[in-house]
């Protein structure tokens, strides 16, 4: 028989720690949908409908990219100001934002607000959660402000000494939170970054901030403590840091020989490695995506809902979740009882949390798709592309987000607030934590 015990305090500290990130974005997304239905926020000083606002609103706080307006085109400086601020609040966490703001008044940081931090930023910890929201802030200015540095003289010699300035630091911040947002529109619509498909300097810097700051902020304290003694990095650091080299790598070899081998070599080996680093959620990309095979758009889709890495501007269901997985079967496979990586073992439930995290994932992802395709009668494969860069919160399209229905784009908007926010961060934030129970008896499914 069950022995029911009192909730405990810490369930119900979670569960409203998972509350507040859920609302907090939602305030996020409403306030930037309510600014740009300004007539201040459109170039022809038009109040844009609120369909149209919600989804890039929704689309700019949860990092994504996908929009149903040109950015450059259709916003003036303030809207796409007003879009900036939300791709800054939602790459950096609407907690960590709440967090410096409190910080700033004055006002003390109690046990329940470090707590909501940690749940925020997954952070192993609550010890020292005001230093390393002190680190996230130093170091987000300085790669942001050195990506500005870097792509000002460029956009400063294409539109002009201040116009280039807004680009470079747009472009900057954009990719940083691999948002994917881009100015590009003034050239062609929808255009993205097609036009520096051959720059090797403009393709590296996104590149780098792509990367930066799709490896997450435990990451870059676990490098700077440690410097490049791999050794003494925490176990989620060495696995973050191999499995983003491999998802890099390999995806870049496959589109190399299979997509671009037409090209010149550096056009090639540039379209190569950008579509493979863009697809880790940045939303950018160099190369018409609707010309791709139907495996190099498979590819594409599944890169988007790993996305990047914990506790990092970057969605999808995580790079740590797939490696966990990858061990948990090579350990099956090997007949062992642990899971182990860098002579470490890793905990059952941290297992169980990666496989729901998959099956979440893939199960949001092929109903979002299978609706969409009925609903507006597009082809299977692109409608999944779609859902697949909204729940991975990546951004790229292969051209049909703007065409589809207001049902299509609802499903969108859902999928990429729920690939951003967490889905599990959902459910816990709607259900209570279960009370503790004597443990039920054990017996085996056979599976496989």
């Amino acid at each position: 028989m069950r022995i029911k015990k009192p909730r405990t305090q810490t369930g119900i500290h979670n569960r409203n720690s998972f509350r507040v990130i859920s609302l907090g974005f939602m305030g996020l997304v409403l306030t930037g949908a309510l600014l740009l239905m300004l007539p201040i926020s459109s170039c022809d000083g038009s109040v844009t409908p609120f369909a149209d606002t919600l989804f890039t609103a929704i689309s700019a706080s949860c990092v994504t990219g996908l929009i149903v307006r040109d950015t450059a085109t259709h916003w003036s400086l303030f809207g796409q100001a007003v879009i900036l601020v939300m791709i800054q609040i939602g790459g950096m966490g609407v907690i960590t934002i709440g967090l410096t703001i409190t910080r700033l008044a004055g006002k003390k940081i109690g046990l329940w607000f470090r707590g909501m931090m940690q749940d925020s930023i997954s952070a192993p910890n609550v010890g020292g959660i005001l230093q390393l929201t002190k680190f996230i802030l130093k170091m987000t200015a300085i790669f942001e402000l050195a990506g500005a540095v870097l792509l000002a003289p460029v956009f400063c010699m294409e539109f002009g000494f201040f116009r280039g300035l807004w680009y470079a630091l747009f472009h900057s911040v954009s990719a940083f939170c691999n948002a994917g947002f881009d100015l590009m529109g003034v050239k062609e619509p929808f255009s993205s970054l097609t036009s520096y498909g051959g720059d090797i300097y403009v393709n590296t810097v996104i590149m780098l901030l792509i990367i930066i700051g799709g490896i997450g902020f435990l990451t870059w304290d676990d490098i700077a403590r440690h410097k490049f003694r791999f050794r003494q990095y925490r176990l989620q650091t060495k696995t973050v840091l191999v499995t983003t080299g491999i998802i890099i790598l390999a995806p870049a070899v496959f589109f190399f020989f299979a997509e671009y081998a037409d090209e010149p070599l550096t056009e090639r080996v540039l379209h190569s490695m950008f579509q493979s680093v863009t697809a880790r959620t940045a939303g950018f990309n160099t190369a018409d995506l609707s010309k791709m095979s139907e495996s190099g758009t498979m590819i594409m889709t599944v890169l988007m809902l790993i996305g990047g890495c914990s506790g990092s501007t970057a969605g999808g269901m995580k790079i740590s979740t797939v490696a966990v997985l990858f061990l948990a079967a090579v350990s099956v496979f090997r007949r062992k009882n642990d899971v182990e990586a860098f002579r470490r073992r890793i905990p059952a439930d941290t297992i169980r949390t990666a496989g729901a995290i998959l099956f979440m994932y893939i199960t949001l992802s092929l109903s979002g798709a299978i609706a969409i395709s009925t609903a507006d009668s597009q082809p299977f494969m692109s409608c999944m592309f779609e859902t697949g860069s909204a729940i991975g919160t990546a951004g790229l399209t292969v051209g049909i987000t703007t065409s589809l229905s207001l049902p299509s784009h609802i499903i969108l908007m859902i999928l990429m607030f729920a690939g951003r926010v967490g889905g599990l961060t959902l459910i816990y934030a709607a259900f209570a934590s279960p009370a503790e129970a004597s443990r039920l008896p054990q017996e085996k499914i056979t599976v496989g």
